[in-house]
């Protein structure tokens, strides 16, 4: 297995993500094609997971450039998982990017004992969400 992490979105293969997002994920499930395809196209920075070419992970992260990054849409497929994959590519996105100096926030309902790995704090009681 030749697992490469790597940040050229021009590699992204969207199709692959919008399979995962929109039939696998618990949070993006039914998201179409064309939003995956624009979420991918707008992230300012996205990183992907390959094994010989295919994509078998991927993340992306949108921010204002100056005070907040949000990480989203992280993901290893099932059968790659239980490897360190998800740390490697979380650190990848947020401590080797440009943005590595700016406060990152994520939402997930399952990853807390992955993004705490990473530097991520348990939920404030400050954070609050629209819908």
């Amino acid at each position: 297995m030749a697992l490469e992490l790597d940040d050229d979105p021009r590699r992204i293969d969207v199709a692959a993500v919008h399979d995962y997002l929109a039939n696998q994920s618990y949070w993006a499930r039914g998201r179409p094609y064309e939003v995956v395809e624009r979420l991918v196209r707008e992230a300012q920075r996205v990183v992907g997971v390959y094994d010989d070419g295919r994509q078998v992970g991927f993340a992306r992260a949108f921010t204002d450039g100056v005070s907040l990054v949000y990480l989203a849409d992280v993901y290893v497929l099932p059968e790659y998982r239980g490897q360190g994959l998800g740390v490697r590519l979380v650190r990848e996105m947020v401590d080797n990017g440009p943005y590595a100096d700016i406060r990152w926030v994520l939402h997930t309902r399952d990853g807390h004992g992955l993004y705490r790995k990473v530097g991520f704090g348990e939920p404030s009681e400050r954070v609050m969400e629209r819908g």
